[in-house]
């Protein structure tokens, strides 16, 4: 057996591979209060390579332009679910309430606003890029 040694450094940083990641990376800001601290968009202007996204000073998600497009149109009919982004601890409903708003706007809901035993304000949203998220208060 392979022995690894500990790195204290490690991190977990999640990425999204979306088309339209400019238009994508406006409604993250929007729905999470998020700011780009960081943006490398392509020599035409109009894609990004790779763009940072932090909340509060944290990082919270990178996003970068697809290189081929994802069928939205099946994702959503299908209600997939093949990664979910967990966004918990959102500080209060109103918070929750409005990411909810933006992330379904051309979106599918597959579980609206509503209560569980470990959080009393939570949702489940396929935004229309086809990415799965989990908000919670």
């Amino acid at each position: 057996m392979l022995k690894v040694e500990k790195n204290q450094n490690m991190k977990n940083y999640t990425q999204v591979y979306v088309k339209n990641s400019i238009e994508a990376v406006r409604m993250y800001c929007e729905a999470f209060g998020a700011e780009a601290t960081l943006e490398m968009k392509n020599t035409a202007g109009d894609e990004y390579e790779h763009c940072e996204l932090s909340v509060n000073g944290e990082p919270f998600l990178a996003v970068s332009e697809a290189a081929e497009p994802c069928d939205i149109e099946t994702v959503h009919r299908n209600r997939w679910q093949t990664m979910t982004f967990n966004v918990f601890e959102m500080g209060s409903e109103e918070v929750v309430r409005k990411a909810f708003r933006v992330l379904s706007g051309g979106g599918v809901v597959i579980d609206p606003i509503h209560a569980l035993p470990w959080s009393s304000c939570c949702a489940t949203v396929i935004d229309k890029y086809g990415v799965c998220w989990w908000i919670s208060i």
